[in-house]
């Protein structure tokens, strides 16, 4: 199987037009720095958000359904089945896949992968397309087309039907806008303070100051002493050394500390702001500040129906609009399991399956089966009969 990519076509710097830049995925901020998906990534905040969403998303069971009357089951004797839930293509698993996907969408607004019909009309493998690559064209038919720019210099044009595309909250209805982008100064101004942790500490963990003398020096004498000072006192391995000054020389620092610039606080700001661009909560990307063991279980269930949500969705849809034709659609769909991550403590499992079979709207099978624990036979019976049996008289 052809692989799609091997390089990306987003980063160009030299773009010095702002509409021109975020066309190819760049956005400049006021910070002057070029924010690109790679920059964003750079930063932890950012990253550990794309990969609890991603991550996540990927690890989740993705099963195909058939409708049954009012039941479903589950299409595993189906093609497509096989394609969502095991393997897409020939170099990746449906968690690499589907992981990829959404990291993409996350960071560049959309995610495209080219669909592999067989002659059946079903679908074969799902190729994942670096976005940096591709151009979407509404045709004068309406439908949409998108150009792929290939490793000779060539464009493959691939049709609607071809393509699955993932896109975040789009202003056209065609393609999707990217939160780096539309958030580039929130992320402009997190990379900004990274580069300045990064580069005052290189200097010795202090901000800048002037050394003194009263006595004129040539421009050797000058050039002598600044080596001599770099050499001696920047740097992390040197901070903290003590300066020996000669020749009437005095140091005096002009700025203030890191803690005195509150530094550390504004680093923690940005983790907020990066938590809310993908409306993650900060516990779930590290940030244990405000955290207790009891918000943390329920922040987590806020993780799955305030942030994942949008995303399940988006995949199931794009799913059946793209990789089901219109007659299919009407007995099959995909669907995400989510119970495992709302489940919580074995006793709040417990209570709640205890309350579900006592309200008669959960059956004993049910519960192992969503504690993924052996059939027994006879036991929907056996509860069913001990509800059924009279209470003893006294």
């Amino acid at each position: 199987m052809k692989w799609p990519w091997s390089r990306s076509t987003e980063t160009r710097s030299s773009i010095a037009d702002p509409v021109t830049a975020q066309l190819f995925g760049i956005a400049t901020t006021a910070t002057g720095d070029t924010i690109t998906p790679e920059t964003a990534e750079s930063i932890s905040a950012c990253f550990a958000s794309v990969q609890a969403i991603a991550e996540t998303i990927g690890t989740l069971p993705l099963h195909l359904y058939r409708r049954k009357g009012e039941d479903r089951e589950k299409a595993t004797d189906h093609p497509l089945y096989g394609v969502l839930h095991h393997q897409p293509n020939e170099l990746q698993t449906a968690l690499e896949f589907r992981e990829q996907m959404t990291a993409a969408v996350l960071l560049r607004g959309n995610a495209y992968a080219e669909i592999h019909w067989d002659g059946a009309g079903n679908v074969e493998a799902l190729t994942p397309i670096h976005p940096g690559r591709v151009t979407v064209l509404k045709l004068p038919s309406g439908r949409i087309a998108y150009d792929v720019n290939e490793d000779n210099g060539r464009v493959r044009r691939l049709l609607q039907d071809e393509v699955l595309h993932l896109k975040d909250r789009s202003e056209n209805g065609i393609t999707g806008r990217s939160r780096i982008q539309i958030a580039r100064e929130t992320i402009g101004l997190a990379n900004a303070q990274q580069q300045h942790g990064g580069k005052t500490f290189a200097n010795g963990a202090r901000l800048s100051g002037v050394l003194q003398t009263p006595h004129q020096m040539t421009a050797e004498s000058l050039q002598r002493l600044a080596t001599s000072w770099r050499s001696q006192f920047t740097g992390t391995d040197n901070a903290g050394k003590t300066a020996i000054l000669e020749n009437g020389l005095t140091y005096q620092q002009v700025g203030m500390s890191l803690e005195d610039a509150q530094w550390i606080a504004a680093q923690q700001f940005s983790v907020e702001q990066v938590a809310r661009i993908y409306r993650v909560p900060p516990t779930m990307i590290g940030d244990l500040r405000h955290g207790n063991f009891s918000n943390s279980v329920e922040m987590s269930r806020v993780f799955v129906t305030m942030t994942l949500r949008r995303w399940l969705v988006m995949w199931e849809q794009a799913i059946s609009r793209a990789l089901l034709p219109p007659l299919a659609r009407k007995q099959l769909f995909a669907e995400h399991s989510v119970e495992g991550l709302l489940r919580g403590d074995a006793k709040s499992r417990a209570d709640f399956y205890a309350s579900g079979i006592d309200a008669g709207w959960l059956l004993p099978s049910e519960a192992r089966r969503l504690e993924n624990l052996p059939t027994v036979e006879g036991i929907d019976h056996a509860r069913q009969a001990a509800d059924a049996s009279p209470a003893p008289t006294v």
